[in-house]
């Protein structure tokens, strides 16, 4: 039995994995220390709340005393950190947020389990869940990242977290805290906020709307179902070597504007209009400093863990398709704001923005 502190847990990514290791795990503890921003969303875990084992917790990463005391009454044996200000946009417009939880909340969870493990026993696990985006840019013809890649970040989103990576290598090194860090490439799955390429995609698609595509569109992303980011997770807390790095790629490159394309004939198919919903596409401005490519080498994940993704894109994106067609109205709460009124329902107190 594990007790697992599973940071922003509400989140996309966060609550996939919660719901994932309650569905393989019923046995372990797991508390979900989330502190419900903009795309924190307890709907997302509805069909887990009540389970046996089960925890939400609402706070920030950044309270350092509540998180050790949280971790102490809890017994925490293992914390994986999902918590971040992930949207390279919003760092653009507004940095600040982004090195508050990416770089002082790490700290302070690192801080915390450093304080409550005071003897590291070798049951413990601090999984640090970080992103391909440290690494920079590729060009065309380059290999993908491997876990040897010196990190380049080009964003204040990519910068904050290459920050957080070397705090948690640091304190691998410095303190024996028995660490693991996870580069992921681009998510996509049920529950993903509507601002994100897929989602956007999808919803402006069918209302009508402009469809966004920076640029040329030519940008490459390296795709990953989101199960398969958990399972790879899971694979890493059980065999991992504590201080190593370990990379979870789709091992699915496709350029963004190729992705649109594909989403738009899928839904020609599903939801018929009057013309295609390619007729809706429109070229904006590029986004300042936009990372041409991205491509992740699994090949340690495949050779040390065994581990490899079992969606491909096309498999991946019909599921994530059908997901929101069937959850529109998940979709219309979350944008509207609606869904915070769930939190209210069920802890009887108003959520700040």
């Amino acid at each position: 039995m594990r007790r697992l502190l599973v940071t922003g847990g509400a989140g996309f990514i966060g609550s996939n994995f919660v719901r994932y290791w309650i569905k393989q795990h019923p046995e372990d503890r797991v508390v979900n220390l989330d502190v419900l921003t903009y795309a924190g969303n307890l709907e997302n875990l509805a069909d887990v709340a009540a389970a046996p084992g089960y925890q939400f917790v609402r706070g920030d990463i950044a309270d350092r005393l509540s998180v050790k005391q949280l971790m102490e009454d809890e017994q925490i044996d293992t914390v994986v950190n999902f918590a971040a200000e992930s949207h390279v946009d919003r760092s653009i417009l507004g940095p600040e947020a982004f090195i508050t939880t990416n770089i002082i909340g790490t700290f302070s969870l690192l801080e915390a389990a450093r304080e409550v493990w005071a003897d590291f026993n070798g049951t413990q696990r601090f999984l640090h869940v970080s992103t391909d985006e440290v690494y920079g840019s590729l060009a065309q013809d380059e290999p993908a990242f491997d876990e040897q890649h010196a990190y380049a970040p080009n964003s204040p989103y990519s910068a904050s977290k290459a920050s957080s990576d070397h705090l948690v290598r640091a304190y691998h090194h410095t303190y024996g805290m028995p660490v693991l860090t996870t580069n992921c490439s681009n998510n996509y799955g049920p529950y993903q906020f509507p601002e994100k390429l897929i989602p956007l995609t999808i919803l402006n698609a069918l209302e009508g709307k402009p469809i966004p595509v920076y640029g040329d569109g030519k940008n490459i992303r390296d795709w990953l179902y989101v199960d398969d980011h958990c399972s790879g997770i899971e694979t890493v807390l059980r065999g991992g070597a504590p201080g190593r790095v370990y990379n979870i790629g789709g091992i699915n490159e496709w350029r963004n504007i190729d992705i649109v394309n594909l989403i738009c004939e899928r839904l020609d198919e599903l939801k018929p209009g009057a013309a295609s919903y390619k007729a809706q596409i429109t070229y904006v401005t590029d986004r300042p400093g936009h990372d041409q490519r991205y491509a992740i080498d699994a090949g340690r994940m495949q050779t040390e863990l065994g581990w490899s993704p079992q969606h491909d894109f096309q498999s991946g994106i019909e599921r994530t398709i059908q997901w929101y067609l069937g959850h529109l109205d998940w979709c219309d709460r979350v944008r509207s704001g609606e869904y915070r009124d769930y939190y209210v329902q069920q802890y009887g107190e108003p959520v700040k923005s």
